[in-house]
């Protein structure tokens, strides 16, 4: 995944504040957010000599359109379905200790992660640490990942 200043680098650079951003920085910082999308800075739709960098910044923020509310995204090609990170996660853990947290199939709903047909899974996304007003930087699940399949944005 790209981070604001790669981002930066292909916007026009003007500061136009046509996207309502203060800078075309502020704009890379909002497309990495998902606060904004990259249609909203017109200059880069207008004019024809930014139509490589649209094309080029597409490829860089499509991923991140494809995010969970908690920022994970979970790349399936590259998932093996180890369930490394379902075991990692401290909220599976605390939710399901002796089902997921064990190293065992979840043997409730109230997990956050959980394999399914070879891939890991999504739900509950509400309850991840990394959401919600008392969101924490919690990385167990992205270290665990031997593919680097878990990627937060």
């Amino acid at each position: 995944m790209a981070n604001a200043m790669e981002i930066y680098q292909l916007l026009p650079k003007t500061n136009c504040k046509k996207c309502g951003k203060s800078s075309c920085m502020a704009f890379a910082a909002a497309l990495l957010s998902r606060e904004k999308n990259l249609d909203e800075c017109t200059p880069m739709l207008e004019e024809e000599k930014y139509s490589e960098n649209y094309t080029k910044l597409k490829g860089l923020v499509s991923p991140a359109e494809q995010a969970s509310e908690t920022g994970m995204i979970v790349h399936e090609d590259r998932c093996i379905g180890c369930g490394n990170c379902v075991v990692a996660c401290p909220v599976n853990v605390a939710e399901d200790p002796k089902g997921a947290g064990s190293g065992n199939a979840p043997t409730n709903e109230r997990v956050i992660l959980k394999v399914e047909d070879g891939i890991v899974r999504l739900s509950n996304v509400e309850d991840c640490r990394r959401f919600g007003e008392n969101k924490r930087l919690c990385s167990g699940c992205i270290v665990t990942c031997p593919t680097k399949a878990i990627e937060f944005v």
